[in-house]
């Protein structure tokens, strides 16, 4: 069985140490190829190899860097049937939700391929007749972007784009769950002619290459999608060098249903959104409130719509929900049912592995009732596929409970009343928010948490200049 490497200064390579782990399809726990697996050394050498190429690239116009990036994109779009069946096999997610995230990732690099050219900078009228003053904008150096595995392809791509069409060189560390992905986004910039140590690519283990990545003044910054635990690790650390960071970290989003909506009609929907990948989403819809007066209707109806969910391979014919990415991951969101069994919450659907599926780290969709604010499903983030059900009172009982939570990633509200909307868009205490849609997101739109969600944004023009730092130019003595 062939050796997937790492790419460093332009070439593919074994892991300094020669190490090399399984890589193991979820949906029949089988080995489907060996991963060269890295450590700190390798980082040491990309950090080299960064920061060799950024003294050229950083000098390069934006429009060279966008030739490249389009370049990408469409080698993603002409080989998008290779790429999403990679995606199924290592994630599991359905064939259907692996060709929309190519696609997205796609026009990731394409957006950020022409939003590079608008980092534009500014000329200040100052004070006095002498003075000139001026802002221009440069790219910051050597990054390290860490991703997630849940979104394989789009993790990467957000952040891989923003930073090299700021004129930034990387060190990219994606998931060793999922590194099938991050080889073919590599294949795509390679066709495209960038230049060797512009990126490089590692599959390693993360705590030691955070570690490198930290302890080492050459790299600037880390951007890190992932958990909000592994966060605050890293803004301990990064005291030591300065490190700026860039964190999209965990999410335990709310949804309020108010009593003036077709609620039979959201839970239809809502059976889909909230089992989108699994539930392994940082902005799932999770923390479900309703009003309530329509509390038993929906919680009805929601268990109906989820217990017709076809739970199987992300290759087969109509599946809905693919296996969790892996054992322990299937363990963990077990043991948050059984804790709500313990708290007397109501299972109304799921929660128990397939019959028909004997291999594979699948579990029946769930929707959990009688519930409160001190619950387990209330206070964790579940990332998997459940479902919990509250109800609230009005309209500042809605937003007490939404806001319980150490999380502000995103949140979700349904009505039809624009007053309502209105407040509780703002009364909601989370970085996105979406008013009577599950997808408030985009490539051309911001997407960053508050509190515990992480800080900073990827996507939309604010993702370009988190890689860019600003410089003030003041000449005086003109007269």
């Amino acid at each position: 069985m062939s050796v997937n490497k790492q790419f460093v200064n332009g070439a593919w390579i074994e892991a300094v140490d020669q190490l090399e782990i399984p890589l193991i399809d979820p949906a029949t726990e089988e080995v489907i190829t060996q991963i060269s697996f890295g450590n700190e050394k390798d980082a040491v050498l990309a950090i080299d190899a960064a920061e060799a190429a950024f003294k050229t690239w950083s000098k390069t116009t934006p429009y060279y860097r966008a030739e490249i990036l389009k370049k990408a994109a469409n080698y993603l779009r002409e080989n998008l049937d290779t790429i999403a069946h990679d995606m199924v096999l290592e994630s599991g997610k359905p064939l259907l939700e692996a060709r929309g995230e190519w696609t997205v990732a796609a026009n990731l690099f394409e957006w950020y391929a022409e939003e590079g050219k608008r980092a534009y900078g500014r000329v200040i009228p100052t004070n006095r007749i002498d003075k000139r003053s001026s802002v221009i904008l440069q790219p910051m150096g050597v990054i390290g972007i860490i991703t997630a595995w849940n979104f394989p392809a789009y993790n990467p791509a957000r952040a891989w784009a923003a930073a090299l069409a700021a004129g930034c060189t990387v060190v990219a560390k994606p998931s060793e769950n999922t590194p099938l992905s991050a080889y073919h986004l590599m294949r795509a910039l390679i066709s495209a002619g960038l230049p060797p140590g512009v990126l490089n690519l590692l599959i390693a283990d993360a705590a030691p290459v955070g570690e490198a990545m930290l302890n080492d003044k050459r790299l600037k910054k880390i951007s890190f999608t992932g958990s909000t635990r592994v966060g605050k690790i890293l803004m301990d650390g990064a005291s030591r060098t300065n490190t700026k960071l860039s964190l999209e970290l965990g999410g335990n989003a709310p949804v309020i249903i108010f009593d003036d909506v077709d609620v039979d009609e959201i839970a239809k929907v809502a059976s889909i959104a909230r089992f989108r990948n699994n539930g392994q989403v940082c902005v799932a819809p999770q923390r479900f409130y309703i009003h309530k007066n329509k509390y038993e209707q929906f919680a009805e109806a929601i268990a109906k719509y989820v217990s017709l969910l076809k739970v199987g391979s992300g290759f087969e014919e109509g599946v809905n929900v693919g296996p969790l990415i892996t054992g322990r991951q299937r363990d963990s969101v077990f043991e948050l049912l059984s804790k709500s069994k313990a708290e007397n919450a109501s299972l109304l659907t799921g929660g128990h592995r397939p019959e028909h599926l004997h291999k594979g780290y699948f579990i029946q969709p769930a929707v959990v009732a009688n519930l409160d604010q001190t619950s387990t499903l209330a206070r964790n983030e579940i990332f998997g596929p459940v479902l919990p059900v509250f109800s609230f009172e009005d309209m500042d009982d809605a937003l007490a409970k939404a806001n319980d939570t150490e999380y502000g990633l995103a949140a979700y509200a349904f009505t039809n009343n624009l007053k309502t909307a209105i407040k509780v868009s703002e009364g909601l205490e989370f970085g996105i928010v979406g008013i009577n849609e599950w997808a408030p997101h985009g490539t051309e739109l911001p997407f960053g948490g508050w509190k515990s969600s992480g800080n900073g944004h990827e996507s939309g023009s604010e993702g370009l200049y988190e890689y860019i730092e600003k410089k003030l130019i003041s000449i005086g003595g003109i007269w």
